[in-house]
C-alpha cells in the first residue's frame, strides 16, 4: 500500500473501532503524507475539517499532535479530531522522502565530518554516556533483550524469537558501539487515533472504555547532535516530561507502564533518566536487573517497540496505540492493573521530545 492508503486504511479502522459517525469529525491532524498533509488526506477521506495540524518534529510528532488536539478540544476549536499516520518505510511505495537540503545546519557543519543519518549521529551520544557513566555493552544489550521478551507475546511483532545478550553482542555492528540487534526494524504500517472531549465520550455508545489525556508536553533542542548541551542527557526529554507530569499532577512513582521510543537500544535509557524514573547513570543497571522486562517494576515497550514490533520511519503513533491498549486491557502482552501510562517520543537525533500521560480514569 502507498503511504496515503496506509493513512486512509488506519483512519477507517479507527472510525470503526470507536463507532463514531465520520461526519462528526471536524478536526484533522497528520504529517508527512505528501507535502500538504491535512489537505491531501482530508480530500482523500472526504472530510471538511475546521481545525487542522501538520506539525512535523520527527518521530515524536504524534505525541505533540495529541497534545495539540487536546487543546483544540478543550477550547472548542474542534469536537472530534482524527490523527493518522502511514509510511511504507520498508517497501517505499509512494513514500514522501525525509527532507535533507544543503542549507540545513547538519549538511553544512556535521556531514563534512562523516556523520550521515541516524546510524552515525545517535551513537556519538551513547559513546560519551558509556565513558561518563560506565554503561556496559551488556547493559545496553539488555534493553533489546527485554523488548524482545515482550515481542514474543505480540503475534503482530516483526521479530518474535527470544534473544540473548550474547547473541546481540555477537551480531555485526551498524555503527560502533551499536549492534544490528540493537537497531530498530524497518516496516510498513499505519495507525490512527480519534479524540473527543470526556463529556462527549460519556454520551457515546463506545465499544471500549475511553482513555484520557491527562498530561502533555513537548520541547526541542539543537538539530545538530554536536550542539547538544550535554551528549549524555536530552534537554528536550527533560522539558517535555516535566511539563506532562506537571499537567497530570503525578510523579514517576505513579506510573504503571512506559512506552519509550526506541530507534536504538540506548535511547530508552535516556528516557528513563530524563523523565525521572531512575537516577542519572542508573538506567543500564535498572534494565539489566529486569526492571523493564515482563515481571519488572516498570513494564516498558510492551508491544515489542521499534526494536522488534514495527518502525515505519516515525514510530510514535504505535507507541501511543500500545499505551491505549494497555489502559483498555486489550494488549497482546497485557500488564495487570495499568491505570497510568506514559508515552514518550523522540524526533531527530535528540532534536525533539514529546510526552503524554494517559489514564483510564479522570484525575
Amino acid at each position: 500500500m502507498s503511504a496515503m492508503q496506509l493513512h486512509a486504511d488506519a483512519a477507517i479502522n479507527a472510525i470503526a473501532d470507536c463507532g463514531i459517525d465520520p461526519r462528526d469529525i471536524d478536526g484533522l491532524a497528520c504529517t508527512r503524507v505528501e507535502y500538504f498533509a491535512p489537505i491531501t488526506l482530508g480530500s482523500y477521506l472526504g472530510l471538511t475539517p475546521r481545525w487542522v495540524d501538520s506539525t512535523f518534529i520527527g518521530g515524536s510528532s504524534f505525541m505533540a499532535l495529541v497534545g495539540h488536539a487536546s487543546a483544540a478540544l478543550a477550547t472548542g476549536q474542534a469536537n472530534v479530531v482524527l490523527i493518522t499516520h502511514g509510511e511504507s518505510g520498508r517497501s517505499n511505495v509512494v513514500n514522501t522522502p525525509y527532507p535533507f537540503h544543503e542549507d540545513m545546519w547538519e549538511a553544512q557543519f556535521e556531514r563534512p565530518y562523516g556523520t550521515h543519518t541516524a546510524h552515525t549521529m545517535f551513537p556519538l551520544g551513547v559513546l560519551r554516556y558509556m565513558k561518563d557513566h560506565g554503561l556496559t555493552p551488556e547493559q545496553m544489550a539488555s534493553v533489546a533483550v527485554s523488548t524482545r521478551a515482550w515481542a514474543t507475546r505480540n503475534p503482530r511483532a516483526w521479530l518474535r524469537d527470544p534473544i540473548t545478550v550474547e547473541e546481540i553482542l555477537a551480531s555485526p555492528y551498524v555503527a560502533y558501539p551499536v549492534h544490528k540487534a540493537e537497531s530498530c526494524v524497518i516496516t510498513d504500517g499505519g495507525g490512527a487515533l480519534i479524540l473527543t472531549t470526556a463529556e462527549r465520550a460519556r454520551d457515546l455508545d463506545l465499544p471500549h472504555p475511553p482513555v484520557y489525556v491527562v498530561g502533555a508536553g513537548q520541547s526541542t533542542e539543537s538539530p545538530m547532535i554536536s550542539q547538544m548541551a550535554d551528549l549524555t542527557t536530552s534537554r528536550a526529554f527533560r522539558v517535555s516530561g516535566a511539563a506532562a507530569f506537571a499537567e497530570a499532577g503525578i510523579t514517576p512513582a505513579d506510573v504503571d507502564h512506559l512506552m519509550a521510543y526506541d530507534p536504538f537500544a540506548f535511547v530508552p535509557l535516556y528516557a528513563l533518566e530524563d523523565l525521572g524514573f531512575v537516577a542519572r547513570g542508573e538506567a543500564g543497571k535498572f534494565v539489566e536487573a529486569g526492571g523493564t522486562a515482563p515481571g519488572g517494576t516498570l513494564p516498558m515497550n510492551t508491544n515489542g517497540g521499534g526494536l522488534s514490533y514495527t518502525h515505519t520511519g516515525m514510530y510514535g503513533m504505535f507507541a501511543i496505540q500500545e499505551s491505549v491498549r494497555q489502559l483498555r486491557g486489550t494488549a497482546p502482552a497485557q500488564v495487570e492493573g495499568v491505570e497510568v501510562s506514559v508515552c514518550h517520543g523522540v524526533g531527530g537525533m535528540y532534536s525533539s521530545g514529546a510526552t503524554l500521560v494517559l489514564s483510564n480514569r479522570l484525575p
